[in-house]
Formats: C-alpha cells, sequence, structure tokens
C-alpha cells in the first residue's frame, strides 16, 4: 500500500477585519482586543476553498481526488467540491465530493487524501448571533493540502475516538449555531485528549512531540488543554480562533511555516470526539513552504466597519435597492461556458498567438478559424490600463470598480474589483485574478473571477 504524505499545502485568509472593539462599542458590552478575520460579501467557503488550493496545487499536479470539508455549504443537495474542481481545471476523472456537517469533516477530508494521494480542502465561514463568542472568537478561512509520495511531511501516527454528546449544534435551516455549557464538554473532551495524544504518539515511537497543535469548538477547553500538551518546541491553538472544519488545516499550516526538517508535529482535534495525527517534517519542507505564512496573512487586512459586516452576514436587514433584482444564472449556459465561468481559461491563436478573452472559434487578427489553444488565466498577474468607479450602482461594499485588465502574456478583459480597493486602484496598477460571487439569485449563486490589487 502507497504512503502519502503532505507534498504541499496552502492556506487562505480573507482580507478583512473587523474590529472586537467596534463590535464592543456597538453592542454596548466588553468583549476585549483584537480582530475577528471577515470574509468578504462576495466570499464563501467555495471561492475561499478555491483560493486556497490554487497554493497547494504544485504546477503539473494532479491529484486523484479532491475532498472538500467545511460546515458552511453554498449549496446544499448539491456538491461544492465540484466548483471547487471546475475552478482548478481538474480532469473529469479527478473525484471530487463534499465532506460537510461538523468541524470533524475537517480531519475526515485529511485522512481520505492521505489515503488516496488526493487534495483536502478545508473552508469555513463562522456565523455566530451578534455578540456571541462564534462572532467575536471565530474566524473565516480555509486550507489545503495535496498528498503525494515525495512528502514535506510524512504521517507517522494517528489515533481516532468517537463519542456521542452534545456540545455544538446547528439546526440546518438556522445561519447560526448554538453550543452546550462549556464545562461539560470540557469534561467530555478531557480524557478523549489524553487517550488520543497518547495513543497517535505511541504508534510513532514517541514519548512527546517538537510542535503541538489542539484545536477545537469549545474554545475554553482547547485554551487549556494546549497548556497539558506540551510540545517542545512550540504550542498553540488555531491560529484565527475557531474556523469550524478549516481549524485543524490552520493549525497545522502554521507550524509547517516555521517547522524545521527532521521535527515532529502532534495535531489534535477534540470535535465529536478526538482525532490526533503525529508528522515527522522531511529535508523537502524547507523548499516547498507557501510563499506567504499565515502569520504573515494574519498581519495583512483591511479594517471594515461592524455593520458592514452584519450586513454581509444577513444579519442586518436593509432595504434592498429600488430596482429589479438580477436574473438567476441559468443553468445550460452555465455549462457550456464551463471552463471560461470556472477556470478562466481563454484561447491562444495557433497562427498570429493573438489570446482571446472569452475564449473564441475564430481569431479577431487573422480570421483564423478553430485553430485555438488553451489558455489558463487563473494564475496569470496583470496591469490595470484603465477602470470606473461606480458610486451609483448598488453592491453590499460600494462603490462597484470595474478595471480593464492586460493580462501577463497576452490577454485584455474588464473585471469587477474585490475588496474595496478604490483608494488604492490606479492606471499600472497590478492585479490578480480571485474566484468570488458575482451575486446571488433564486438561492443560484453567479461564481466567476474578479481583480485582487497585489
Amino acid at each position: 500500500m502507497t504512503n502519502y504524505g503532505i507534498s504541499s499545502y496552502g492556506t487562505y485568509l480573507p482580507a478583512h477585519r473587523v474590529s472586537l472593539a467596534d463590535i464592543g462599542a456597538a453592542l454596548n458590552m466588553t468583549v476585549g482586543g483584537g480582530v475577528r478575520i471577515a470574509a468578504a460579501f462576495d466570499e464563501d467557503s467555495t471561492t475561499m476553498g478555491v483560493a486556497a488550493a490554487a497554493i497547494a496545487l504544485t504546477p503539473g499536479a494532479e491529484p486523484a481526488s479532491l475532498y472538500f470539508a467545511t460546515t458552511t455549504p453554498a449549496y446544499a443537495d448539491k456538491a461544492n467540491a465540484t466548483a471547487i474542481h471546475a475552478a482548478l481545471a481538474l480532469p473529469a476523472e479527478t473525484f471530487a465530493a463534499d465532506l460537510a456537517g461538523s468541524a470533524r469533516s475537517g480531519v475526515a477530508a485529511l485522512f481520505a487524501g492521505a489515503t488516496a494521494g488526493g487534495l483536502a480542502v478545508l473552508s469555513d465561514m463562522r456565523v455566530g448571533r451578534p455578540g456571541s463568542a462564534d462572532e467575536r472568537t471565530g474566524g473565516d478561512g480555509a486550507a489545503a493540502f495535496l498528498f503525494g509520495t515525495d512528502p514535506i511531511a510524512e504521517i507517522i501516527g494517528k489515533s481516532a475516538l468517537t463519542t456521542e454528546f452534545l456540545d455544538r449544534w446547528r439546526d440546518p435551516r438556522a445561519a447560526t449555531g448554538e453550543q452546550w455549557e462549556e464545562r461539560f464538554g470540557i469534561e467530555r473532551y478531557q480524557p478523549l485528549v489524553r487517550r488520543a495524544a497518547a495513543a497517535a504518539l505511541a504508534e510513532a515511537g514517541l514519548d512527546e512531540a517538537d510542535h503541538v497543535v489542539l484545536v477545537s469548538p469549545n474554545l475554553t477547553f482547547a485554551k487549556r488543554a494546549v497548556k497539558s500538551v506540551v510540545g517542545k518546541l512550540s504550542t498553540r491553538n488555531s491560529p484565527i480562533g475557531h474556523a469550524g472544519a478549516a481549524d485543524i488545516g490552520l493549525g497545522l499550516a502554521a507550524v509547517l511555516d516555521q517547522a524545521a526538517a527532521g521535527e515532529t508535529i502532534l495535531v489534535i482535534s477534540a470535535a465529536d470526539g478526538c482525532d490526533a495525527i503525529v508528522l515527522r517534517t522531511t529535508p523537502r519542507i524547507l523548499q516547498a513552504r507557501q510563499p506567504i505564512p499565515v502569520a504573515t496573512q494574519l498581519e495583512q487586512g483591511v479594517a471594515v466597519s461592524y455593520t458592514a459586516y452584519l450586513n454581509w452576514r444577513g444579519l442586518l436587514d436593509r432595504e434592498p435597492p429600488r430596482r429589479p433584482e438580477p436574473d438567476r444564472v441559468a443553468a445550460p449556459p452555465s455549462a457550456r461556458a464551463a471552463r471560461w465561468k470556472f477556470a478562466l481559461m481563454g484561447s491562444a491563436c495557433g497562427a498570429c498567438e493573438l489570446v482571446h478573452l472569452p475564449p473564441a472559434r475564430v481569431c479577431k487578427r487573422c480570421g483564423a478559424i478553430d485553430a485555438m489553444t488553451e489558455v489558463s488565466m487563473a494564475q496569470r498577474e496583470g496591469t490595470v490600463t484603465t477602470f470606473t468607479i461606480d458610486r451609483l450602482a448598488y453592491s453590499p461594499a460600494p462603490p462597484v470598480m470595474e478595471a480593464v485588465v492586460d493580462f501577463d502574456g497576452g490577454g485584455r478583459y474588464a473585471l469587477e474589483v474585490a475588496d474595496g480597493a478604490a483608494a488604492r486602484l490606479e492606471v499600472g496598477a497590478r492585479v490578480r485574478p480571485t474566484f468570488r460571487r458575482l451575486h446571488s439569485a433564486a438561492g443560484v449563486h453567479n461564481y466567476f473571477w474578479k481583480a485582487q490589487l497585489r
């Protein structure tokens, strides 16, 4: 049986930060300092998963499978992994499926990816009632791990314990979740963590690990327990607070960002039981870390008001614009243009090399017919050649900005600009594509690409 380890990884943290002081002032309560990482109005677990997976998926890699873990799927009764599959331009033979419902789905995706040599994508948005612990101590983000035979970290031990008790839950019809009194969860999780950690370390032939990560939906327990399971070099919880199914991935990625070759990592996830994984890094980790560490992503970001955040999450019922609602995206044209719509695939003329966006059969320059070759634009950067800022068009985060982008290597297209960067938008600005929602109508999400300022 082939042994697969982590061959590459990537994380994505949204650009926006909500000040906890802003939350406290708005609700007249004490919530502490710091910020909450918040996905934008045009982001969801699928779009964040695409961003993380694009980093983890090294050039030329074709995973045998794709497993998408989330507790906040954009769709029910439809696979969300297929949109990630399409955005990554993976072949039809690559199996893709969702693992959804609880934070433990993230562990399941890692186990499945390690077994099959696949790509595990863990992504989540934590939505809590105003003033709740989920709102204050949660975070939005994604992590992805590609498993292969030339790893940067190999799995040398693991343990899984399952038990049923009511600690955290959410009615499928509700946007926000519930949690039982935290002391009850602490009492149930403590013995499970000790057993799972001891079993995984024993299988790895270790008394202790160099690094320990312990995550749990029960944040009080996670903070207390991590002090009792000490790593020789570092011990930590999730870097952004509770992140649902992405919790374990973001914690592991933060350690991989700085672990040296030959060091061991014990990762513990206490959710609906307890799972423990022990990994040992290889010399390859020194050359194959993700380009922007989790710590650096944490330091970056732009402030967004608490009222804007509530509006984005649908928790502030504002008057809608007095104009017709956008039309629902139709299935047939979306299917016909899937390579363009999801993967941002253009076409290059084989005769004169002109790049067409969107793809075309007939070359606009030389007139050649059916002489085109597919060209992926999703990872290409570009330069803003002109732009407009529309302060009248409706948007949950006005103004609406459109930029004409000249892509490196050829191709020009007008894209909406993401993440409210009006102050920095200028001719000559460098941008890169980012997978987002253009709008949603009648329960259907219109996914496409926007331009994100570098």
